[in-house]
């Protein structure tokens, strides 16, 4: 599990830790999973959500993956929401929108066991960008139960939160 980071401008301190890992499935897609200790009572979850394509998921708590493969600068977000949802963006080079093809929806499974909550998700291989090697950059939004957030991942470029960053993209994974 690599920890990810707590944005210095968005504090929170009734988190205690979060971190994040990435894989290959058997099928060439991607397993992630993301591990968050924090103060239950502080953590507000959005309510169940259908199992579909949802905009605007990073407006409250859900966990994120950007794909950067061979086609760079051409990369890939995935929104994953604990209540069940999800998004999938395409950018051609940093923050230019892009269209994606129709692609299969993730597996998502969260589980709260006191203080700490899981969520794993399985992404398709249609959704992988080509190539053999992929740069990742996980991150997370995680929402107060007083509509404040807080922004998480592997590093932070200077300046206000921008997980779209180049900077952003630090684990590597070949095929």
């Amino acid at each position: 599990m690599m920890p990810l980071r707590c944005h210095p401008e968005t504090p929170a301190p009734w988190v205690r830790s979060l971190g994040a890992r990435a894989g290959w499935g058997a099928d060439g897609g991607l397993r992630l999973d993301y591990r968050l200790h924090a103060d239950p009572a502080a953590l507000r979850l959005p309510p169940t959500l259908p199992r579909r394509l949802t905009d605007g998921l990073w407006r409250h708590s859900c966990c994120e993956a950007f794909l950067l493969g061979a086609d760079a600068p051409a990369y890939r977000e995935v929104n994953l929401s604990p209540a069940g949802a999800w998004a999938g963006y395409g950018f051609s080079e940093y923050r230019h929108a892009a269209g994606v093809p129709p692609l299969p929806d993730p597996a998502i499974r969260c589980r709260r066991d006191g203080a700490v909550l899981t969520l794993e998700a399985r992404i398709p291989a249609p959704w992988v960008p080509p190539g053999r090697g992929l740069r990742l950059g996980l991150s997370a939004v995680l929402e107060r139960t007083d509509g404040s957030l807080s922004y998480w991942a592997l590093a932070h470029p200077p300046g206000r939160p921008d997980f779209h960053h180049p900077d952003c993209f630090l684990l590597e994974l070949e095929r």
